[in-house]
């Protein structure tokens, strides 16, 4: 009988655990931080909670397993990892994991398309499934959501696979591989997950490694990290950009709801069809339709259909309503400078609330938009950061909390004025438990207890 030392038993690695366990491994559970749910996991797969183990007792239960299967939170430095590499024992993620599980199932596998990139990943899997549902096809949403892969395979009721992947699941892939597979773009993240930014970059091109001729490479063509990774695949590249000039496969005409998509074929559906059009949400589009249509999934007069009936995720530039001639929107998705930016170029004029746990990134680039900026309100560990970033660029107040962020970022406005809440940093601070949707929700609360709206 093999050995999996399964390492963190949250949702992801609750899941690699039991279909470890259902596929005849002994199953080894450690974990960090313990919970009384984290232990039930353990007895579940036969097992007992090994709880926060030093690094003699890792180096012990690492050399005793043949396979390592960390949680996707695990970063690359901790223990468990570098013990695995310094002995060869195989790091599993959960995407190889439910893919090789996948390629055994009785009738064949079913596809997969993947999407990655520094932002818009969520968005853009979703759109996905969107284009896929209208042409008649039964999706599952799975990876970085709230149903990890080793778990969706397990749903008989499933044509075809979106699969959101992060770079912590695609770090150390060995096998995964979908037959259209989107890298949306690269910045700066996860520098305190990550060993450098070269490791990141490598991360999130594994999302093309093992991919075959006859399948489908999408990448971005503006970026040139990504353009240069596309020309080094063995699958059949295929580009996106916005611009009726540009030379990309897929590209737009026209800017706003008046644009058109365009593909090698020709015209083929209208950014009309999408209830919001700013430049990112096009690019985001356009990267699913080029996935979804040249698979030959999609047709092309399934596209505004599948686009229409796409509903935005919350917490990525949700519009919250308007009061006193100011709109306000929650982008509390945006954990990075680079998302932060994208959402700030979106608007002429606005007051930006940001701060928040800072991901070892540079935060001064926020402030290269000045001519768009009535002010900026800091929150929390990353305020003086924000405050260094803006200063003798715009007005720049900082709360203590976000019921004061929402008081200063009202009295900044001027009508006309948006105030957007994109914070370019993690959660974590003030919402530990939550993440950036609680720290989204109580924005709203605070923003439609302002407009005088009743909230729950």
């Amino acid at each position: 009988m093999s050995t999996a030392l399964v390492y963190g038993a949250a949702i992801a690695s609750a899941a690699t655990a039991r279909g470890l366990y259902a596929r005849g491994y002994r199953v080894l559970v450690a974990d960090d931080t313990p919970t009384d749910e984290r232990r039930e996991l353990a007895r579940e797969v036969g097992t007992e909670l090994i709880e926060a183990p030093d690094a003699a007792t890792i180096a012990s239960l690492v050399g005793d397993a043949d396979v390592v299967a960390p949680a996707p939170g695990v970063p690359e430095t901790h223990p468990v990892v570098t013990t695995a590499l310094s002995l060869e024992i195989p790091l599993r993620t959960e995407l190889d994991l439910a893919y090789e599980w996948e390629q055994e199932r009785p009738g064949g596998p079913r596809p997969m398309i993947a999407v990655t990139g520094t932002d818009g990943k969520t968005t853009t899997t979703f759109l996905v499934a969107a284009l896929l549902r209208a042409a008649g096809h039964r999706v599952a949403v799975a990876g970085n959501t709230d149903l990890p892969l080793v778990a969706a395979i397990d749903d008989p009721d499933v044509d075809v696979f979106a699969v959101e992947c992060s770079s912590f699941r695609l770090s150390w892939l060995r096998s995964f591989r979908a037959e259209a597979a989107i890298w949306l773009n690269i910045a700066p993240d996860h520098q305190n997950w990550h060993r450098s930014m070269e490791s990141y970059q490598d991360a999130k091109a594994n999302v093309w490694a093992h991919q075959r001729p006859d399948d489908v490479a999408v990448g971005w063509a503006d970026d040139p990290v990504v353009m240069g990774r596309l020309a080094t695949v063995r699958a059949r590249p295929v580009t996106f950009g916005l611009g009726g000039l540009h030379r990309a496969d897929y590209r737009t005409t026209g800017v706003g709801a008046d644009a058109t998509f365009v593909g090698p074929q020709g015209e083929f559906a209208s950014a009309a069809s999408l209830t919001r059009q700013f430049p990112h949400d096009l690019s985001n589009a356009l990267a699913a339709c080029a996935a979804c249509i040249e698979t030959g999934l999609v047709a092309e007069s399934d596209v505004d259909a599948g686009l229409d009936a796409f509903e935005f995720p919350p917490h990525r530039i949700e519009p919250l309503g308007e009061h006193d001639g100011v709109r306000w929107y929650n982008d509390s998705k945006a954990t990075t400078p680079h998302a932060a930016l994208t959402a700030i170029r979106a608007f002429d004029s606005l007051v930006l609330i940001a701060g928040g746990r800072n991901k070892a990134l540079d935060l001064t680039s926020l402030a290269s938009e000045p001519s768009r900026m009535r002010g900026v309100v800091a929150i929390g560990e990353a305020a003086d950061e924000v405050a260094l970033a803006f200063a003798g660029v715009c007005t720049v107040r900082r709360a203590a909390s976000m019921a004061d962020a929402v008081l200063e970022s009202a009295a900044l406005a001027r009508p006309g004025d948006a105030v957007l809440l994109s914070p370019a940093c993690a959660s974590f601070d003030w919402y530990p438990d939550g993440g950036y949707p609680a720290r989204g929700e109580d924005f709203r609360r605070h923003v439609k207890n302002l407009m005088g709206v009743a909230t729950r």
